[in-house]
């Protein structure tokens, strides 16, 4: 029969292979854990290099927006000082003139309707 010192001595060397294949299984789930933990920081260093691309060509197209913005404000006030000068120079001086234009116009363009239908009816 086994005495009370080996009994204790079998079961602390159980205890510690177990404790020891334990210990190889985390170290190997470890180690493959760092293995993809390093090719996902790979994949994430690249996808920051892209995104910071893109950044860069975001910047410099909101730059040229600018400059369009710019150039299309200078159009627009251009425009409308075309726009108040012709309604203030041109069409309210010549608005009581319109009456007597507009008749002989219609006159002629409805006549030139007609030729076109009966051209059109053979």
């Amino acid at each position: 029969m086994l005495t009370l010192n080996q009994v204790l001595w079998i079961i602390l060397t159980v205890a510690a292979v177990v404790v020891c294949a334990f210990l190889a299984m985390f170290l190997n789930q470890v180690r493959k854990t760092a293995r993809e933990a390093e090719t996902t920081l790979v994949k994430a260093r690249g996808a920051i290099d892209e995104l910071q691309v893109i950044e860069s060509k975001i910047n410099a197209s909101l730059d040229n927006v600018g400059q369009v913005l710019a150039v299309s404000k200078k159009a627009v006030s251009g425009l409308s000082e075309a726009t108040s000068f012709l309604s203030a120079k041109v069409i309210r001086p010549s608005a009581k003139y319109w009456p007597l234009l507009a008749l002989p116009l219609l006159r002629v363009g409805l006549t030139m309707m007609k030729k076109r239908k009966e051209k059109k009816d053979g």
